[in-house]
């Protein structure tokens, strides 16, 4: 009896901060479902389609400003979207991901670093350097992401691709691949 409260409890607690969370965004579609705790870090730059669902500690944050920097981030989820524990988008340029995409827990998707890669910047302490994009992030419709994957900047995932688990992508791939590894290769190409 008590397990049927506490559940009962717990669904409209996530009921009520799917609700705000939904409100804060820049555009959200219909069916909308979180797990309590979320991160929505600069919310009004953030676009999300249809049936979207995710488990908890998800952390999705667009920064506008660090370190008196100023960026224009943009993050944009397609429909039918559904993200396990853990999962972390970090956007000052744009990540896109597209329809019917797929993440396991853990999934790391960034388009930017703290600093570039040069000696000026490894005199200055990584949490004070300018955060620096190599360019922006997309992945395409029906891809599914496998467990404790890195995606990094610069790169654009293709249509239909399969990401094995603990993968860190580097580097942009085509339609139809299993991919895998760190850095990623493709692994296979299904025609």
């Amino acid at each position: 009896m008590v397990v049927k409260i506490i559940n009962k409890l717990r669904l409209y607690q996530n009921l009520l901060y799917s609700f705000f969370i939904k409100s804060s965004l820049k555009k959200c579609g219909k069916n909308f479902h979180i797990e309590y705790p979320i991160r929505a870090h600069g919310a009004e730059n953030i676009e999300i389609g249809d049936n979207f669902s995710s488990f908890g500690r998800l952390r999705i944050e667009a920064f506008t400003r660090h370190n008196n920097n100023e960026y224009t981030p943009k993050i944009i989820i397609g429909n039918n979207v559904s993200m396990n524990f853990d999962c972390h988008i970090g956007a000052i340029n744009s990540i896109t991901i597209g329809n019917n995409v797929l993440l396991a827990s853990r999934v790391f998707i960034t388009d930017h670093s703290h600093g570039e890669i040069n000696i000026n910047e490894f005199r200055t302490p990584p949490s004070q350097r300018k955060l620096f994009s190599k360019g922006i992030v997309i992945i395409n419709d029906n891809v599914w992401i496998g467990e404790g994957v890195t995606i990094l900047p610069n790169v654009v995932i293709g249509a239909n691709c399969i990401i094995g688990s603990n993968s860190v992508v580097t580097k942009s791939f085509p339609d139809n691949c299993v991919i895998g590894g760190a850095p990623a290769r493709i692994l296979k190409i299904i025609e």
